[in-house]
């Protein structure tokens, strides 16, 4: 088995992009999922209310953050405070409270217009901290980015070309927003693996991955239909919450720094 994608999503429910190596950190991927979206209450937003986030691309160079809508215009945002920042707090899911940077007036704006909706963005920062909470899988040290709650999430390409088998038409891989795919496995392989070795990396499965209606959003048009979570309720129900569909397996890294590189080996560990 190796990595046969990797992905950065720099803001929150933007639209990300594939890379050949990404850095790890305490956090996560260097540079994925350090920016969010929040209404003036600190409170994240999201694809599942906002679908236009889809259509907002993200770029990096080694100074900014540049933002870039489908039929021109961009905004660039400096990857770090150029001054001293407005301190915020913020929220996503569980986590209350969250110190976070304000990025300004100009970005604030612009998103809003787009967006159709009052919002600002915010930069994780230096006062910035976020455990894991997952008991009893969870452990001090594992900290995590403006991700729903996990570092990482693993899909094997055997699972969508299976779970594409099951639809009248298949849906690419960015559906499912995965930090790293990897190919030469079965079909769901990834549900059994308790801890991995990616390369010279090493993570823990932290649960399933819970989908939600992101995955039903078209990430270039923005529209939305019923799949795949149609069929992902035919065969994927969670035994401990039939409510919920899984596809994909959340991780913590226990390699606090690191990278991972297209083509690395991986191999599950007892």
């Amino acid at each position: 088995m190796h990595v046969s994608g990797l992905y950065l999503y720099p803001v929150k429910s933007l639209r990300g992009f594939a890379v050949s190596a990404a850095e790890i950190d305490a956090l996560g991927f260097v540079s994925d999922r350090r920016f969010m979206v929040v209404d003036a209450s600190g409170q994240f937003l999201t694809q599942r209310s906002l679908p236009r986030m889809a259509l907002v691309e993200t770029a990096l160079t080694a100074r900014d953050l540049v933002l870039r809508l489908p039929h021109g215009g961009a905004c660039a945002v400096p990857l770090r405070a150029e001054r001293p920042p407005e301190k915020v707090r913020v929220r996503v899911w569980k986590s209350d409270g969250l110190i976070a940077e304000d990025c300004g007036v100009e970005v604030a704006v612009w998103l809003s217009d787009f967006l159709r909706t009052p919002c600002r963005l915010v930069r994780i920062g230096k006062e910035f901290i976020r455990p894991v909470d997952k008991p009893g899988i969870s452990q001090p040290g594992d900290v995590v980015n403006f991700a729903d709650g996990h570092p990482f999430l693993v899909i094997s390409e055997a699972s969508l070309e299976d779970l594409n088998r099951r639809m009248d038409a298949p849906l690419p891989m960015n559906r499912f927003r995965p930090s790293f795919v990897v190919t030469g496995c079965e079909p769901y392989a990834e549900d059994t693996w308790a801890r991995l070795r990616v390369g010279e990396n090493v993570f823990r499965a932290s649960g399933p991955c819970a989908r939600c209606t992101i995955t039903t959003t078209d990430q270039f048009t923005a529209s939305r239909g019923k799949e795949p979570l149609r069929t992902l309720a035919t065969y994927r129900r969670d035994p401990a919450d039939p409510a919920d569909v899984n596809f994909g397996q959340n991780l913590i890294h226990e390699t606090k720094s690191g990278t991972l590189h297209l083509g690395d080996a991986v191999t599950p560990m007892t």
